[in-house]
């Protein structure tokens, strides 16, 4: 008998994925335990021999909920029996909220903190990508907490399924079907509690915002706002490039990041300007998730609606101010 219709369509997923991949490559699986990542990690153990890749796993304990360390080893214990090799256990230290992260919340510190650790194996290792469980619902809740937040067209355009090592195969399957694989496969999952925990905000969208759209509006929200993140990664991109190509002429004529010529800025289409005052900012310090349109609005100004204003404070403890024709940006 074949696999069940939601480990088939889990598996299909992780083939396409990797169908590009060279024999003998080592693809590592990221697995907190949770019902996504533990049907990647089963599927990947599946669909990799067959590709003539090799698989392992990596799970990390941020060490901020009692049990966590115990329950690390049980999903690294879990990955082996699996068939994962090399498997991973590496425990992580998350900065408290505010310190160092430019006032960015736990969410993002713990993000920060997991995608280090996952780094680190990739290289220790040799790995040629990383597989992240993220699926059409984490999109879903992705773009509508960058329309809440302001963050522009970049947080609308939702997670890549591609970026750098990181390859996200499942962005296409829905939650209810990565938790169905896990029930055919007779793995329990484990339930994170902070998926529930109204204090975070995306557990707010999760269980409150979705459903009242959905409720409001009918069926295939999730799927109307991971089909609009789609449209807008590859309009996005274009203008990333653009932008980048931009950054580098200015580099290329003396001017440095840290200060920006005005004039050859004020020069720029605001969508190419506004992602290199944004680029700029992040090579100075800013952590990524934490810069909002507000954020690059007032960097604006600075260049379009100069009145004497004395500086910018940004996240990370980075400040932008006008002076002698540049757009300087320092580290307070």
């Amino acid at each position: 008998m074949g696999p069940g219709v939601a480990v088939a369509e889990v598996r299909n997923a992780v083939r396409a994925c990797l169908a590009d991949l060279a024999a003998g490559q080592l693809v590592l699986v990221a697995c907190s335990g949770g019902a996504d990542s533990l049907a990647l990690a089963a599927a990947a153990a599946f669909t990799a021999p067959r590709l003539r890749l090799r698989a392992g796993g990596v799970t990390v304990d941020h060490g901020l909920q009692p049990g966590s360390a115990e329950r690390a080893a049980k999903v690294a214990a879990l990955l082996g029996e699996l068939g994962l090799d090399p498997v991973r256990g590496t425990a992580v230290t998350v900065p408290r909220a505010g310190a160092g992260q430019g006032g960015a919340g736990p969410e993002a510190a713990a993000r920060v903190a997991r995608y280090g650790a996952l780094d680190a194996a990739a290289r220790e290792y040799g790995a040629a990508v990383v597989l992240l469980g993220h699926t059409l619902d984490d999109q879903a809740e992705t773009v509508l907490l960058g329309l809440a937040r302001g963050s522009g067209a970049r947080s609308l355009a939702g997670m890549p399924a591609r970026r750098g090592h990181y390859r996200r195969p499942l962005l296409a399957v829905r939650r209810a079907a990565t938790g169905a694989a896990c029930a055919e496969l007779g793995l329990e999952p484990w339930q994170d509690p902070h998926n529930e925990d109204f204090r975070f905000a995306r557990a707010r969208v999760r269980h409150q915002a979705l459903p009242a759209l959905e409720a409001a509006l009918g069926p295939g929200v999730a799927e109307a706002l991971a089909r609009t993140a789609g449209q807008l990664r590859s309009d996005a991109e274009c203008l990333d490039d653009l932008a980048f190509a931009e950054s580098g002429q200015l580099r290329q004529y003396g001017s440095d990041p840290a200060g920006l010529d005005v004039a050859a800025l004020a020069a720029l289409p605001a969508a190419i300007r506004t992602r290199v005052l944004r680029d700029a900012a992040v090579m100075a310090g800013c952590p990524p998730g934490a810069l909002t349109a507000g954020h690059i609005g007032v960097l604006d100004a600075l260049v379009t609606s100069w009145h004497g204003q004395r500086w910018a404070d940004l996240p990370g403890g980075v400040r932008a101010r006008r002076r002698a024709g540049k757009v300087w940006f320092s580290s307070t």
